[in-house]
């Protein structure tokens, strides 16, 4: 069965078994635990010792609590990312056998967060490394008796930027270019700034 939460495709035998872990849950509580899996998606920490006490009457052990936070990350991202109506998410995790309940209690988070997902998701795509800075130096010889020919001016341009793997790792590239490379490369950064804010 395809289901459009999941890009109209079935849904991961892994999904199906964390929606039995889900279950186990009260309502009021997995709703709470929707809203700390999509603080961690938006950018903030997760609380695992809330998670550990909304999750303690169903009797969760470190494994069960990762495992339906991973599941309910899932599908707010494949949802948000497929741009699907609350109701319809509710309505297909119904028939994979999440309580009615439930699925209206996530439901209810995701609607009150899409947008905030669609944004946060828009910035997270396709980009391997974020840019923390770049530093500039135009170097010119105006004259000297040592050279029969005046250059053209280099540009010196040092990008910092994190590592794709470890994001508290910077990574420095540094580089000379001449005045018509340097016209290029801005006018293509000036391109893709200018896409990205079109997809924003």
């Amino acid at each position: 069965m395809k289901f459009r939460f999941c890009g109209d495709l079935d849904c991961p035998d892994w999904l199906l078994a964390e929606i039995g872990t889900l279950s186990k849950m009260s309502s009021v509580k997995m709703k709470l635990l929707c809203v700390q899996v999509v603080l961690e998606m938006t950018g903030h920490s997760i609380d695992y010792v809330k998670a550990a006490k909304l999750t303690s009457d169903a009797r969760f052990d470190i494994g069960d609590i990762k495992a339906a936070i991973a599941a309910l990350n899932f599908i707010f991202a494949s949802s948000a990312r497929q741009n699907v109506d609350g109701e319809t998410v509710s309505s297909e995790l119904q028939q994979l056998g999440l309580p009615k309940e439930h699925s209206h209690a996530l439901s209810k988070v995701y609607d009150e967060k899409l947008d905030l997902l669609q944004s946060t998701l828009r910035q997270q795509s396709m980009r391997v490394s974020r840019l923390n800075g770049i530093e500039w130096r135009v170097d010119f010889v105006i004259s000297s008796n040592l050279m029969k020919e005046v250059g053209e001016p280099e540009v010196q341009l040092k990008i910092v930027k994190d590592d794709c793997i470890d994001k508290t790792i910077s990574k420095e590239f540094a580089f000379t270019i001449n005045d018509n490379n340097f016209l290029t490369f801005l006018a293509e950064l000036k391109q893709a700034y200018r896409l990205m804010e079109d997809m924003s």
